[in-house]
């Protein structure tokens, strides 16, 4: 979507497809970033986004046994909005769609899945859908895969990933909240368990990340079970974790951190997690894709005005300039996952801070640090001057 406004804000012709009706979907990542809105806030409209409701988040928070820390600290980037904001992405998608209406060369359809790739040769020209009318082939002088782990425009390429695997999932499910709760984002660990908390104005957000496919044995428990050990872990919950009605309640996300060895072919190129699938660790999924869209915007603007295409050499620019921001948030991210949350989740021990933590939580200039990290990323992308294109 970003990608799709970026281009017609360019004047460049471009359709973008969504498979479902409506953008609806409950516990996708709804995490916008500081280098995103700052992204936002080159385009213009970041003031229209922030009268969205969403949530502020300036610190991040969390308790390791009995032990509260702050372990970053966003107040101090040097961006406009010092903040993680909280939103959910089918409002997001719908502002952006919205922006990228007013620009005549932009077309949104919807209940339009891609089900396969159309070639020419060894060229890419387009793509097979399955509309409400039926099926059509939609052609295009570039295709770009933007449609997630899953994707189904890698496989129709035959690209090659990389796997780096994940030693856990995660559980997520909605918990009420009430006026007396007063955490913003809270992260428990404990008890070989890791349970995350995101305060969604009127309803806590809340994770339970569990060792990898543990999910059917946890189900063999019993929901009562579960409860209890949600209660174990945020015990101000109280009687509210009996919200948790049935197992339709909780819904499953399968970690998988991998990466294409290659991004394009001829005519075809992917970004975001259809190029990258990335770990929940830093919820930073979101804010990758953008800046994929963001760099390719830059790259793809001069090439595809006046009627040129975007040759294998373009592509592979876009890959160059976006690969290293990836393997250095994976790295450590599967840093994070090997050597924090498996030992966390292999032990059923109380737990207290290593010294490291302790000494990120006692020192404020040390929380900047992972704010960075977390908030800017390496190699923020910036939006390029606005040029037309003749086309």
């Amino acid at each position: 979507m970003m990608l799709g406004l970026l281009l017609a804000r360019s004047g460049i012709s471009v359709k973008v497809l969504e498979k479902h009706a409506d953008f609806f979907r409950d516990f996708r990542g709804d995490t916008i970033h500081p280098s995103t809105l700052e992204i936002l806030d080159e385009l213009g409209i970041l003031d229209d986004l922030l009268k969205l409701p969403h949530q502020e988040v300036r610190q991040l928070r969390g308790q390791i046994g009995d032990t509260t820390l702050t372990l970053a600290d966003f107040t101090h980037l040097p961006v406009r909005c010092k903040f993680l904001a909280f939103m959910p992405q089918w409002d997001f998608l719908d502002f952006l769609a919205a922006k990228a209406r007013i620009y005549p060369t932009f077309q949104l359809e919807m209940e339009a899945e891609a089900t396969g790739l159309c070639f020419d040769g060894e060229r890419v020209i387009g793509v097979r859908t399955k509309t409400r009318t039926g099926e059509r082939d939609i052609l295009a002088d570039l295709v770009v895969g933007a449609d997630g782990r899953h994707s189904t425009v890698r496989e129709a390429a035959g690209f090659e990933s990389e796997d780096f695997g994940a030693p856990m999932d995660v559980l997520w499910m909605r918990i009420s909240k009430q006026r007396t709760d007063h955490l913003q984002l809270f992260g428990r660990v404990d008890y070989g368990q890791i349970f995350v908390m995101i305060d969604r104005g009127d309803y806590w957000q809340c994770g339970l990340v569990v060792r990898k496919g543990a999910f059917e044995e946890i189900k063999q428990r019993g929901l009562d079970a579960l409860r209890a050990d949600i209660g174990r872990l945020a015990p101000f919950l109280g009687k509210r974790v009996d919200e948790l009605h049935s197992w339709e309640d909780i819904k499953l996300l399968t970690v998988q951190v991998d990466r294409l060895r290659k991004w394009y072919r001829q005519g075809l190129l992917c970004i975001g997690d259809a190029a990258h699938a990335m770990s929940p660790v830093g919820g930073v999924g979101i804010n990758l894709a953008i800046q994929d869209a963001v760099a390719a915007a830059n790259i793809l603007a001069p090439a595809l005005r006046n009627g040129s295409a975007a040759t294998e050499s373009v592509l592979e620019q876009i890959q160059q300039r976006r690969e290293l921001p990836t393997k250095i948030v994976q790295r450590v991210q599967l840093l994070i996952q090997n050597g924090i949350i498996r030992r966390v989740l292999g032990s059923q021990r109380r737990m207290s801070p290593p010294l490291i933590i302790r000494i990120l939580g006692a020192v404020p200039l040390f929380r900047r640090i992972p704010a960075r990290l977390v908030g800017l990323g390496y190699r923020r992308e910036h939006v390029a001057p606005l040029v037309k294109a003749g086309r």
